[in-house]
């Protein structure tokens, strides 16, 4: 357990007769970890749950080896956390809102203003930081929910949709400053989002929760080679002969408006489709892979979970 940042054993929330959680079980490395699922299908909850900001209904769940429940003063030490929702203080400035964060994590208040510069420095906010947080636009937000949340030097952070409400150049800022967390200063994060190219940009880990309940655990690069991937195949001629040997061999396959052939195949596997198509002694002129590996890898994980009782 040492080892794990994460673990859990049964961990259940549940409101009511409606349950959030069933039975988690999990246990997960250090690491950049990506939280997925529809929205409603516990991701949140769970992250509160470990956070002790809600009350589990059973189970048990371990935070960096310490039990989430009995050792929650030590566990926050080490935690950091970016709520989806906004939570400042009204009328602080940027800088006083994040050495009060400091204070609060233990540190004087010398050595919090210090540290709180250093990571707006970090973040990326200029003078902005001596505004008031209300004229604040949504990326300069986000960046500063970051400083709060990083301020006392976690071992590990929750970031709850960090990129909610930001344009395309604001989210790239923002993933590369969490990537960098992990890759430069060793600090595991734990990334909650809908978007999944952001998780597939920054994350080796993949978790996806539906209707509360743990469907996949694994490596991103393991999920990649295990889904069902999709492939277009452009030729000179014989397309019609090429969609009848993929039929034969049992692969799903068609031919697309733009006269493509789409071939189903095994994601990081093309050498079977290239000796079928040198079979047929067809002119091959490009096969496109389908980009979406781990797009394709999540609609293939949550349509086996609906169709489980």
């Amino acid at each position: 357990m040492s080892d794990c940042v994460i673990q859990t054993d049964e961990l259940c929330k549940a409101y009511g007769p409606q349950k959030a959680l069933d039975r988690v079980s999990v246990k997960v490395g250090p690491g950049a970890i990506g939280l997925l699922g529809p929205n409603g299908a516990g991701k949140t909850t769970l992250m509160k749950c470990l956070l002790q900001l809600q009350p589990m209904t059973s189970g048990k769940a371990w935070l960096l080896g310490r039990e989430v429940g009995t050792e929650g003063r030590e566990i926050r030490k080490r935690v950091g956390f970016t709520p989806e929702m906004d939570c400042h203080i009204p009328g602080m400035a940027g800088c006083e809102y994040v050495t009060y964060c400091a204070q609060l994590s233990g540190l004087p208040f010398r050595a919090a203003r210090q540290r709180a510069h250093e990571m707006l420095d970090f973040v990326g906010m200029g003078q902005e930081r001596y505004r008031r947080i209300d004229t604040y636009s949504t990326g300069m937000k986000q960046r500063l929910k970051l400083a709060q949340s990083i301020v006392h030097d976690p071992e590990v952070l929750f970031l709850d949709e960090p990129t909610n409400g930001l344009d395309p150049k604001g989210r790239v800022q923002i993933l590369e400053l969490v990537q960098d967390l992990w890759k430069l200063h060793g600090i595991s994060v734990v990334l909650s989002s809908h978007l999944l190219h952001d998780v597939d940009q920054i994350c080796d880990q993949v978790i996806i929760i539906a209707r509360g309940r743990l469907i996949v655990h694994d490596t991103l690069s393991n999920l990649k080679s295990r889904r069902r991937g999709w492939a277009e195949v452009v030729l000179t001629r014989g397309q019609t002969d090429l969609v009848a040997a993929c039929q034969r061999e049992g692969w799903p396959c068609e031919i697309l408006p733009n006269g493509h052939v789409k071939v189903e195949h095994h994601a990081e596997n093309l050498g079977p489709l290239l000796a079928l198509i040198r079979t047929q002694q067809l002119t091959l002129l490009e096969i496109i892979p389908s980009p979406n590996a781990l797009e394709e890898f999540f609609v293939q994980a949550l349509e086996t979970a609906h169709a489980s009782p």
